[in-house]
């Protein structure tokens, strides 16, 4: 195999196999670095090209044109609900549909109960008919043939 009293030969391999680590994790090294300054580039390019996709849906221009809504303010009790308001909110609906259930029109008739119920407290929205359609869902039209052959005709020969 080798000889004995050789040592400088498997200190120079000892030697080689560190040298060859070194340079393996040098290699490593720089692909990892080199990899990083790659990703850190396409990090900006999608970022570029959400700032534009953005820049294309940006529709604030036509908030001018646009009817101003005046923002009605709601209790804001409605929406922080916690555990001691929800107990109150349960309580206080159990109590109503109690009293709705005990109701002697509700007994009788629910349905017209609640249905005069929704006529007294929602306001009526009128429904303008519309014209009426073709089967294929176009407006009917009147062909202008059919008007001018439907008076006299008269046919000299």
């Amino acid at each position: 195999m080798g000889k004995p009293g050789s040592r400088s030969e498997s200190s120079t391999k000892a030697d080689l196999k560190f040298e060859k680590k070194l340079e393996f994790y040098a290699k490593v090294r720089d692909t990892v670095s080199g990899l990083g300054a790659q990703k850190a580039i396409v990090k900006k390019k999608k970022l570029r090209s959400r700032q534009k996709k953005l820049k294309a849906y940006d529709l604030s221009s036509f908030s001018e044109f646009l009817p101003e809504l005046k923002a009605k303010k709601q209790p804001t009790s409605e929406f922080n609900l916690n555990c001691k308001s929800k107990k109150t909110l349960i309580l206080k609906e159990g109590k109503q549909l109690a009293t709705v259930l005990e109701h002697p029109a509700f007994k009788s008739d629910p349905l017209a109960a609640i249905q005069q119920h929704l006529e007294r407290t929602q306001p009526v929205i009128e429904v303008k008919p519309e014209k009426r359609k073709n089967k294929n869902g176009s407006k009917k039209r009147k062909d202008k043939k059919l008007k001018a052959s439907a008076g006299p005709q008269s046919m000299d020969m």
